[in-house]
């Protein structure tokens, strides 16, 4: 890798992203892991299927098992007995005859139709059908959903509560899962506080690796948290250190700057190496993604939104491929602008928005706040990114702008 710090000019973000995507792999190991622990977890290998699904042919409704071609003749069926799921009837549907049946239970042999009860006159033993019949109505075909042999899920596939449920319904109770990465945390500042504690002149809470912590845990990310750091460039070293040998990714925020008690960076510099530093994006600018023994490293600028945007458009792309997925580009939309937004050519700017349907059904976005890379409160209003080019300059009201929804975390 080479040191971007000296060079002019900023990366794009785009380009940063790809960087980041090429420049990573699963971590190693599996693990085995109980279905219903699985979601959110990548496959490690593919689930194949042991048993057509569903398992027999079985009823689509309540009503009478029989042989299409004795309706023919209009005359009475004779009730022979009765299907439930659980427990089919063992005989045989001769001709003339029928049985009751139950959703989901098995249909009896010799029967090929199953017609629901609205249709039927039942007496004590015998049925009379009316209305218009089809050939095989209302049964459930074996294997007509999945066939034995059948590959259920590739691996790969990150589990979601559906493919749980497929799992499940085709008698998998665990999954071959891949190990999810380490992440070493920590924030850096002498002016920074634990939430709850007390406060003096000049201090300010720590929400970025309070933020950060819920989002690592909601991706179900083991968190080696190594808390809030000292502006010292010794104690910095040391976690560093420590970071690379314990987990397998690092991640700070703040201290990537230029400021003169941003060490960061310089310890990085030192004992590993940078991949790239500052990005054509607003907010987040002084993003730094580097190596440490091997260790990624990823440097969060300190300002709250801009770490928080950083996380979300480059470190959760490389998550996902240490995780053993993919990533995809998030889904964009058109909308017309309300309001009119300042922006300066350079940068790809993600200003907060908020969107929602007008009174015409048109699609429409404002900014959610003030835009400020410190004004939280714009973040937590928002359910979109207002995403403007890095080339485009101010923005007018009226004008279609693409808007990017929020996804998990944020």
């Amino acid at each position: 890798m080479s040191d971007c710090c000296s060079q002019p000019g900023l990366m794009p973000v785009e380009t940063a992203r790809e960087r980041l995507l090429e420049a990573l792999q699963p971590v190693p190991g599996t693990e085995d892991i109980p279905l219903e622990l699985a979601a959110g977890r990548v496959l490690a290998e593919p689930v194949i299927a042991a048993l057509d699904l569903p398992p027999c042919d079985n009823s689509a409704m309540d009503g009478y098992a029989l042989r299409l071609a004795d309706l023919e003749s209009g005359k009475p069926l004779e009730l022979i007995g009765k299907s439930f799921a659980g427990k089919p009837f063992t005989g045989m549907v001769n001709p003339g005859t029928c049985v009751r049946i139950m959703t989901g239970a098995v249909v009896p042999p010799g029967a090929d139709t199953v017609v629901m009860q609205e249709q039927v006159e039942a007496r004590e033993e015998s049925v009379r059908v009316s209305g218009r019949v089809k050939a095989g109505e209302h049964i459930r075909r074996r294997g007509e959903d999945i066939r034995e042999g059948e590959v259920l899920l590739a691996a790969g596939t990150r589990i979601t509560v559906a493919h749980i449920a497929l799992l499940a319904a085709a008698g998998v109770g665990s999954v071959t899962l891949r190990r999810q990465p380490v992440i070493a945390l920590f924030s850096t500042g002498d002016e920074l506080r634990q939430p709850g504690e007390q406060l003096t002149a000049g201090d300010i809470y720590d929400s970025n690796r309070t933020a950060l912590k819920a989002a690592l845990a909601g991706l179900g990310l083991e968190i080696l948290d190594l808390g809030i750091l000292p502006d010292t460039r010794s104690v910095i070293a040391g976690a560093l250190e420590r970071a690379a040998l314990d987990a397998d990714a690092i991640i700070t925020s703040g201290g990537v700057s230029v400021g003169e008690a941003d060490y960061t960076r310089e310890v990085l510099e030192d004992m590993g190496e940078i991949g790239f530093w500052k990005v054509a994006m607003k907010p987040g600018k002084p993003f730094a993604f580097g190596r440490l023994q091997g260790t990624p490293f990823f440097g969060l600028p300190g300002n709250p939104v801009s770490a928080l945007v950083t996380f979300y458009q480059l470190v959760l792309p490389a998550l996902s491929i240490m995780q053993g997925g993919s990533w995809s580009a998030p889904q964009t939309m058109r909308a017309r602008l309300l309001q009119p937004l300042n922006k300066k050519p350079g940068r790809t700017d993600f200003q907060r928005g908020f969107f929602r349907n007008d009174e015409q059904g048109m699609l429409v976005v404002e900014a959610a706040g003030t835009q400020g890379s410190h004004i939280l409160s714009g973040l937590a209003a928002a359910n979109c990114f207002i995403v403007l080019d890095r080339d485009s300059g101010p923005v007018a009201a009226g004008d279609m702008v693409t808007i990017e929804p929020l996804r998990a975390p944020l």
